[in-house]
């Protein structure tokens, strides 16, 4: 199999089959999705291939049949009959401006006109895009395809000032009730976006959708399997450690038999041939690690939070949960699925290392506002723990507590918590892609947080006391024998007993034991 061009950044089906571009086959997808219904809703994170496979059901539903040769669907349709397709997307603009989303709207629905030479009077943007679905069904003898991508970003983009965010979802829900007052004019419906708000809030005029989100069967339509990458994109592999790729980019589960890579960062991996946060670095999640701040969740909860089915889809203007907002975007995935009493309840961790590390530096940055300073300590704390100079890290993470200004200690109770001082820690680990357990369980208790690295085994425990209590976060180390369940893996041991004064606000005993 020879080289092929990587389709990065391209998000056109035509260009990507006439330019012979890899092409990871996704069209048994759709003859699935015609056979089984008729109005679908898929919510996935940024850059998974969202946009490239409803350009598929563009070219599909307009029977371009050339493009689909060689293809599963090829010779599973009837390529003479062909169906007129309005396509809408809120992909560009700025939603934060009050009635923007209105006037964008508009505008594409009359580029939709003078495309198909109708001329439409209506004065609402409703009214105007019930009539171009009939005019269109008219015209062409056939029922239509919508197609509606990043139906979510006007809300999306708004929600520092809600009382646009509500105006633009309040507009939006108006708009997508028209598909079921319509039905009898349109053939397929497909919508799209990052996140999944409830249906009340935004699809409560169409109840007749089908959310397959969490449908086991369509978990892979967006995103690449291991199975892909060997099969279509072996080309690009020699050089490069399979076992590496899956540990910095594998990992996305919507309940699927398998897990899922993220598209944009293998393909920029294979152009690039190194590995990077090429996913995390294409948007800053500020007004994530905003939030968590906000909410007092601490980098320890974040790999292991659980949800329910419907926890994960209460997304709102007023009320976003969490876990929904983290799962949604993408920084958390599902890792686990329990049946409490016939209903799910999901355990969410890290997708990669990509994900744990990209988010986890985001997180300190927030705390130090200093990109280089951050960096520097990140640097320092690693050739530190190389040469286990434990003096060393007491030394550098006393300085970095000091340097937090007081106003962000008054102005945040979390930073009273234990679970405040010991997240810096975990973060500052998680974001060097050191292999981490927090909340580690054994016949003793549980671990505050176990660190694996350079032949060493590092086990933490963390206490915020009134006073220095001499050594009783050591004690505990100690007496729980946390070390034995370590002892197998024949590496040198260190216990480190880590109090923090609250009046201080900073380290009071760093105590470390070789076992």
């Amino acid at each position: 199999m020879s080289k092929r061009r990587l389709p990065i950044g391209i998000q056109t089906f035509r260009e990507v089959r006439e330019d012979t571009c890899y092409y990871v086959d996704k069209t048994a997808y759709i003859r699935r999705l015609i056979d089984e219904g008729k109005h679908y809703f898929l919510s996935r994170p940024r850059r998974f291939g969202k946009s490239l496979f409803l350009d598929t059901l563009k070219e599909f539903f307009e029977g371009n049949e050339p493009l689909f040769k060689g293809l599963y669907i090829h010779d599973r349709w009837d390529w003479s009959v062909r169906h007129p397709v309005l396509r809408l997307s809120f992909g560009s603009g700025n939603f934060k401006e009050s009635g923007y989303v209105e006037d964008a709207l508009m505008e594409q629905l009359a580029a939709a006109e003078r495309r198909a030479g109708i001329v439409s009077e209506y004065a609402t943007a409703p009214g105007r895009f019930a009539f171009l679905l009939e005019a269109l069904h008219d015209q062409a003898g056939q029922p239509v395809a919508v197609l509606i991508d990043e139906y979510d970003k006007p809300i999306l983009d708004a929600l520092e000032v809600p009382e646009v965010a509500r105006a633009n979802r309040d507009f939006l829900r108006g708009l997508y009730a028209v598909i079921k007052d319509c039905d009898a004019h349109v053939r397929f419906t497909f919508i799209t976006g990052v996140s999944k708000f409830s249906k009340v809030s935004l699809f409560s005029g169409l109840n007749n959708l089908t959310d397959i989100t969490l449908e086991p069967e369509y978990s892979a339509l967006c995103g690449y399997t291991d199975a892909d990458l060997d099969a279509v994109f072996a080309p690009e592999l020699p050089g490069l450690d399979r076992n590496q790729i899956r540990d910095w980019y594998n990992g996305y589960s919507w309940l699927g038999d398998e897990k899922m890579y993220n598209p944009f960062d293998i393909l920029l991996l294979f152009r690039r041939r190194r590995f990077a946060a090429y996913w995390f670095e294409t948007g800053t999640p500020t007004f994530l690690v905003e939030t968590l701040f906000k909410r007092r969740v601490s980098s320890l909860e974040l790999g292991a939070m659980e949800g329910s089915d419907e926890l994960l889809s209460t997304f709102d203007v007023d009320d976003i949960a969490t876990e929904a907002l983290l799962f949604q975007t993408g920084y958390l995935t599902i890792t686990g699925e329990e049946d409490f009493g016939g209903e799910p309840v999901y355990q969410l961790g890290y997708p990669n290392r990509e994900v744990r590390q990209s988010l986890n530096r985001s997180l300190l940055r927030y705390l130090v506002r200093d990109a280089t300073r951050q960096t520097a300590n990140s640097t320092q704390l690693y050739r530190l723990l190389e040469a286990n100079d434990f003096a060393g890290l007491e030394t550098l993470f006393h300085a970095f507590f000091a340097s937090i200004p007081y106003e962000w200690y008054s102005n945040n109770d979390i930073a009273r918590y234990e679970g405040y001082y010991a997240s810096v820690f975990y973060s500052y680990f998680a974001g060097l892609g050191l292999d981490i357990t927090v909340e580690d369980s054994s016949s003793h208790g549980r671990l505050d947080m176990a660190v694996l690295f350079n032949g060493n085994v590092y086990l933490f425990e963390f206490k915020v006391v009134e006073l220095a209590s001499a050594g009783a976060a050591m004690a505990q180390l100690q007496e729980r024998r946390y070390a034995d369940k370590y002892r197998a893996l024949e590496q040198p041991i260190y216990l480190i007993g880590v109090e923090f004064s609250k009046d201080e606000r900073n380290i009071a005993v760093f105590d470390v034991v070789r076992v």
